[in-house]
């Protein structure tokens, strides 16, 4: 086990860097009903093992439990920690940057001979997040996912297609989505978002 993270040396860019650099980034106005922001070089963490003892491991760790129900996403008070139910015995936790290898460590040291595997995906993701009234209207342009409110309540979170790629999309807050995504798709999808939501005078928070 290492610590990934780059050093001061080596500083660390955001999956969206060139993108910005190459296609801009639209400012938030009074007119935007769709805002962007990127939570980048966040701590992104996927767990495989037996839900029980993992959970108890997370629960010693973090102070909140692994999702039990499928689709579904539990969270700390802060909302800064959070972890998604990916499949019947696959997690994946989020939490803020730096955050990852210390609780990749004592995830370890909790779980000592317990059959159970972690796996830092720090590097290849990042989790975009949509803001403002006209979010769920993008979103259901670019997903065949069912987004509306009575299907996709506050603390859901899904593996689905999104354009012509896919990511994990969840919905943490009642005014706030998620996009998990992969690095290697960024480019390509911050572009699809700028489209689709130039109706809304879609905007770009730092």
């Amino acid at each position: 086990m290492y610590d990934v993270r780059p050093t001061t040396e080596v500083p660390a860019e955001s999956p969206l860097a060139w993108s910005y650099r190459r296609t801009g980034r639209p400012n938030v106005s009074q007119r935007s009903r769709v805002v962007i922001r990127e939570r980048a070089i966040l701590g992104h963490v996927v767990l495989r093992g037996g839900a029980i003892v993992l959970d108890e491991a997370v629960r010693q760790v973090l102070g909140f439990g692994l999702p039990a129900r499928p689709n579904t996403l539990s969270q700390d008070q802060s909302g800064e920690r959070s972890a998604q139910w990916l499949s019947p015995d696959e997690w994946l936790v989020i939490v803020p940057g730096g955050e990852e290898f210390s609780l990749e460590a004592n995830l370890r040291e909790m779980l000592g001979d317990a059959h159970y595997a972690i796996v830092n995906v720090s590097g290849g993701q990042t989790l975009l997040e949509l803001e403002g009234e006209a979010a769920t209207e993008l979103l259901m342009k670019s997903t065949p996912y069912d987004v509306h409110p009575a299907g996709f309540p506050v603390g859901k979170g899904v593996t689905t297609v999104f354009a012509k790629s896919n990511l994990i999309l969840r919905r943490p807050a009642e005014d706030r989505w998620e996009l998990v995504l992969r690095r290697s798709f960024a480019d390509y999808l911050y572009r699809w978002l700028l489209d689709a939501g130039e109706e809304y005078a879609i905007g770009v928070d730092d």
